[in-house]
């Protein structure tokens, strides 16, 4: 850790280390800052008040249970005769009349009928009995047979032994009516599915277009991005329709949900044409695992469930991507209702996650506050990544950092002065009210502890660069160049540990697992150019205006009883002109002040000439503080 320039009273965490590691230290990391509270999860599934099957599965099965042990209690035993003991003697079959074979199954012994109507205890079972002598064996009168035929009967006990294991529960089916039935498919994708949180989405495989059913007309859909990785979509509450088909308790906790987003990510195919291309299944589990694991840090997307779905886009989907390709001028990937790029079998995965606002690629900023925010926003969360899972994004571009007012108008412009000054400051952060989130761990690296054993080896998610082909792109604008350059000075970094040395050397195998936390710092530089370079011209201050003039009064030369005892006539106040060119000063300053640390970042991190004792974000969130550019209070 770099070591402070000056003594300070103030405490930094010990831990932050940046040697390479692959085992986990010791209890659990600790997660620096303070998270909001969680946001409701998975939009599709229990709870969700767009749900038309609300909890109607649990009651149906409850219904069903007790439907079925009040058929039993009405029927009647088919007690053996006295040498029913005789286990070599097989028991009449449920389809004996029928002429089924059926293969014969050992009988129990008589029961009175009291017992008959209830179950007996598990712990009467002697320990040498056999697994299947405890079961009952129900016989159905040959009449019922012959007027409801077998297939229809919906309460009728089942003589599988499977099904009828004492003290067993069997869990609910059907709790999805679209899933995918392919066995094969479910079990290609099932490291995915073990990743969800809710029951339906951990079933198996849903059909892209009852999944998205669901949503009924309450929500509209509508994209808001694209990128090589898929594309994402966000769901806009129709207002109009759900207030006058729902109460207000359910509107209400609809438009708690109305915060979320829907990552579309179209999945490697296990063979053929599309097993080649696309997101693999190890990388899509990589990613979700980061996002769950990084959940709690302040900074970072919050991940709320994933979906597999298969089939074409829904019309609701294929309308909003055929409307963001009339009006945005940056959609690149095919069309989803092409089927030579998309086949009808087509896996997707859909990630679930909070809106984190808009991308920094597509907001103008202007204002000094709004750059100082977004660098030190990003850095601070980086700096928490780094201590809680020793985290690299590797990928941190313009379109991985959004932005977010915490404004409730949702303005994101600059602060006017007069707005600066009814704030109090210590550092100068957090003055603009906007908030950072970082998203998209695809090309990540994490260490992810299952556990608190310290003997126990971490699980290294990491995603091979060297397979990515993004080092020798080469950029047709300064910005694009800039982009490019910072990919090689990154490999250059983890190959070699001197990122200046971007000469292409032969891939090593592993490497990209390995933990090189320089890697953050780069990107932070990169961020920090573009911040600096690209930044608008800050909105003129308007010219100051006076007062609307009262209406004459025919009194106004009569002198007030005030001035008439004092001698003097009454005057009116000033405009307090002294007061407001200290608070102009006051902010101008800390303008500057701001202004300056910034440049200062640019010279510490510097590839060439930069502080060479700065080794990870960690050390610049120090220093930050220690030079109280940052306070304790915008960290811990």
């Amino acid at each position: 850790m770099l070591v402070p320039l000056s003594p300070t009273t103030a405490t930094y965490p010990t831990s932050w280390d940046s040697k390479p590691t692959s085992k986990a230290r010791g209890a659990q990391r600790r997660v620096y800052g303070k998270r909001r509270v969680d946001a409701p999860r998975a939009v599709f599934e229990q709870g969700s008040p767009i749900k038309t099957l609300e909890k109607a599965t649990e009651e149906s099965v409850r219904d069903a249970v007790d439907c079925i042990q009040a058929k039993l209690a009405e029927v009647t035993l088919n007690e053996s005769p006295a040498d029913s003991g005789n286990e070599e003697e097989p028991a009449q079959s449920l389809h004996e009349e029928n002429e089924v074979e059926h293969t014969p199954t050992p009988t129990l012994e008589a029961l009175e009928p009291e017992t008959a109507r209830t179950p007996s205890p598990v712990n009467d079972t002697p320990k040498s009995e056999k697994r299947y002598e405890r079961m009952v064996e129900v016989r159905i009168t040959p009449r019922k047979l012959e007027t409801e035929p077998t297939s229809d009967r919906k309460h009728e006990c089942v003589t599988d032994s499977k099904a009828r294991k004492t003290g067993q529960k069997k869990p609910a089916q059907h709790l999805s009516s679209g899933r995918v039935p392919d066995e094969k498919v479910n079990a290609y994708v099932r490291a995915v599915l073990d990743e969800a949180v809710s029951p339906i989405a951990a079933q198996g495989v849903q059909k892209f277009g009852s999944w998205a059913a669901r949503a009924g007309n309450a929500l509209e859909v509508v994209k808001l991005a694209e990128g090589s990785y898929g594309e994402v979509y966000k769901l806009r509450l129709r207002e109009e329709v759900c207030m006058k088909e729902m109460s207000k308790s359910k509107l209400a906790r609809l438009r708690a949900y109305g915060d979320g987003v829907f990552k579309v990510v179209p999945l490697r195919a296990q063979s053929g044409p599309g097993s080649k291309k696309f997101t693999s299944i190890e990388e899509i589990v990589s990613e979700v695992k980061m996002l769950k694991y990084l959940d709690p840090i302040p900074g970072f997307a919050r991940f709320r469930e994933i979906h597999v779905v298969q089939g074409r886009f829904p019309d609701s989907f294929q309308a909003a991507w055929d409307h963001y390709k009339k009006t945005k001028d940056d959609c690149m990937n095919p069309n989803p209702s092409s089927k030579r790029a998309y086949p009808d079998t087509q896996l997707w995965a859909i990630v679930e996650m909070d809106d984190a606002g808009c991308e920094l690629e597509k907001f103008s900023w202007s204002s000094i506050f709004q750059i100082y925010d977004i660098f030190w926003g990003v850095a601070m969360a980086l700096a928490r990544a780094e201590e809680y899972a020793l985290f690299e994004h590797r990928d941190l571009h313009l379109g991985n950092v959004c932005i977010k007012t915490t404004r409730s108008d949702g303005s994101m412009a600059p602060p006017s002065d007069i707005e600066l000054m009814r704030q109090s400051w210590t550092s100068g952060f957090g003055l603009s009210t906007l908030e950072t989130t970082i998203i998209d761990y695809s090309l990540s690296r994490a260490e992810l502890r299952a556990s608190e054993d310290s003997d126990q080896f971490v699980d290294i998610a990491s995603s091979d660069l060297d397979k990515k082909q993004i080092f020798d792109a080469i950029g047709r604008d300064e910005d694009e160049i800039l982009l490019r350059d910072t990919y090689r000075h990154m490999r250059a970094e983890v190959y070699t540990g001197n990122p200046v040395d971007t000469e292409k050397t032969p891939d090593i195998p592993g490497i990209w697992a390995e933990y090189a936390p320089r890697t953050n710092l780069i990107w932070l530089l990169f961020i920090l150019k573009n911040l600096l370079k690209n930044r608008k011209s800050e909105p003129s201050k308007p010219a100051a205006t006076r007062p609307p003039l009262a209406p004459c009064s025919p009194n106004k030369n009569i002198e007030t009883k005030q001035a008439k005892k004092s001698g003097e006539k009454a005057k009116k106040p000033l405009l307090g002109q002294i007061q407001v060119t200290e608070a102009d000063k006051r902010v101008a300053d800390l303008k500057k002040s701001l202004e300056d640390r910034l440049k200062s970042v640019l010279d510490l991190l510097d590839l060439e000439h930069g502080h060479k004792d700065m080794c990870c974000a960690a050390d610049l969130v120090a220093y930050a503080i220690d030079s109280q550019w940052l306070s304790e209070d915008d960290f811990f």
